[in-house]
Parts: C-alpha cells; structure tokens; sequence
C-alpha cells in the first residue's frame, strides 16, 4: 500500500496550470535564429507565431528573442539616423503615365510626378512635384505644374507639427503663379497594419500672379487628410485630400488611387483627381476631373 501511494504522484499527470521551465528544442532556435539573421519582419513574425504554437511551454523564451531583436535593431537604426547627412537616407519614387480629363476640358494628354522623403527620429522632410500637360492640334490645353515642400516635427507617437510651401502654376485657371505659405498641427487618427489615417489643419496664406497680370494675396485656413488602405501584400487603397479656405475663395484637391505592386520596385496604379475651385478673377468653374493610369518606380 505504501509503495502505491509513493508511485501516485507519478501516475497523476500535472495540472495544466503548472509552470514548469521547458527548454527551446535546438531545431526550432536554430530556425528562428535563421530567420532572425536574415532581418525580414514578416518572416521572423510568421516563425515565431509557428515556433509559439508548436512549443506553447516556450513562448516567453521566443518572445524574448524577437523583442531582443527587436531593439537591436532600432538602436542600430537610431545610431545610423543620427550620424547620417542630411543629403543620405532620402527614398522617392517617380510616376508616370497618360490621363484622361473631363470637366473644363477632354483630351488626352501626359502626366508625370516625383516624391522625395527623408524620414529621421523625429524630423521628416517631403518633397515633391508633378506636371500635367497637353497639347492638341498645335494649342495647349492643360498647363499644370506643383512643386512642395513639406517638414513635420513629432511631438508624440500620434502628434505631430508641419509646415508647407508649395508653387503652382496653372494657365487653364489662369493662374501664372500661385504661392502658398502654410503651418500646423496634425494627429494621427489610426495607425495599424491595415489602415493609416492623420488629419492635420492651420492658417494658410496665399499670393498668386494671374495670367492678365494682376496680383492678390490673401490669408486663410488649410486642412488636409492623408489615408493609406493595406487591401493586401500587394494592394493599397489611398486618398489625399486638401482644402482652402479664404474670405471669398474656396479650392478643393483630392487624389483617389487604388496601387498594385508589380515588382519589389515597381507599381501601376488608377487614380482619380479632382479639383475644385470655387472663383477666380478669370474664370467661375465647376469641379474638373483628371482620371490616370501610371507606372511607379520606387527607390
């Protein structure tokens, strides 16, 4: 009887709530070690995800590898911003392709766009510009040119604090130049995997050169939206848009694209532009629509 109560404890199994340490078989540390040393976020991600389900008795330990990982690699990546020029670590693409306009006019014509960003610890700098332009039996029909530049200081993980300058020209408002001068506070309303959403908003001021020669300027209030939609791996939903406000005149531009990636550096995309503005000393016009498809070339 007494040798059967001694050999009870053995026959019981645990309770399932027991904390008992349970080493990292070495196959599966090596695997994600490998995963680890090759850098991919999603690869390491789908490894450890295995890794926990696999050995539910180790998912502190995998944890622990990933964060450690981790936070070496931001450290290396906030010593590389740190010691970088200002002149390094910009990326861009460029976009090109035809359009197709309805509204003031209907033709066809080329369209082509720059962006560049430099994105540091706190400080980003955005600059970019585009041209749409047609020509038609000897007459240009559309004339249409931006450039922009666009800093953004964040005060917090959501908060953030920009600034903007931008030139535009464009004959078919009648428009030969247009400055506008603009300051602000953003937040960002969503921030996750699938969906990104900021809105931002402040005063604005306004000098534009008409084509018949006379000048205005004038003082106003801005507000954009900038929303980015993950559908898949390869297929992002987006919309800008920005508005203007002043004592007499209101300017509405919203950019509409569904971006399909083709290669690790290239992508097509549908866009849908529209524009709006409410008067000028040339021109009362309804909204005009500008529908492209163009390539992208990322770098």
């Amino acid at each position: 009887m007494r040798y059967c109560l001694a050999l009870l404890p053995l026959l019981v199994p645990a309770p399932a709530w027991a904390d008992y340490p349970v080493l990292l078989p070495p196959a599966v540390r090596e695997m994600l070690e490998a995963a680890i040393a090759n850098g991919n976020e999603t690869e390491i991600a789908t490894v450890a995800k295995i890794a926990k389900q696999t050995n539910p008795g180790s998912a502190d330990e995998i944890q622990r590898m990933v964060n450690s990982w981790k936070e070496r690699t931001k450290a290396t990546r906030d010593t590389v911003i740190r010691e970088a020029r200002f002149t390094e670590l910009w990326t861009g693409k460029v976009e090109a392709g035809g359009f197709r306009s309805t509204g003031s006019t209907s033709e066809i014509g080329i369209s082509a766009s720059a962006a560049l960003k430099r994105s540091g610890l706190q400080w980003s700098h955005k600059l970019s510009a585009s041209v749409d332009y047609r020509r038609a039996n000897g007459v240009t029909s559309r004339e249409r040119y931006t450039a922009s530049y666009e800093p953004r200081y964040e005060f917090d993980p959501r908060g953030f604090a920009y600034g903007l300058t931008q030139f535009e020209r464009d004959t078919s408002i009648g428009y030969d130049e247009r400055y506008t001068a603009s300051v602000g506070i953003g937040y960002k309303l969503v921030v996750s995997t699938p969906l990104d959403l900021s809105l931002d908003a402040g005063p604005s001021i306004r000098h534009a050169k008409y084509a018949i020669g006379a000048r205005e300027t004038k003082l106003g209030a801005r507000a954009s939206m900038d929303l980015a939609w993950r559908l898949a791996p390869t297929l992002v939903f987006k919309q800008v848009a920005s508005g203007y406000a002043e004592s007499d005149v209101y300017s509405i531009n919203s950019l509409t694209s569904l971006e399909t990636k083709v290669s690790t550096r290239w992508s097509a995309a549908m866009s849908y532009n529209v524009q709006y503005e409410s008067e000028t000393l040339l021109t009362a016009r309804d909204f005009d629509t500008l529908s492209r498809l163009t390539l992208t070339y990322a770098f």
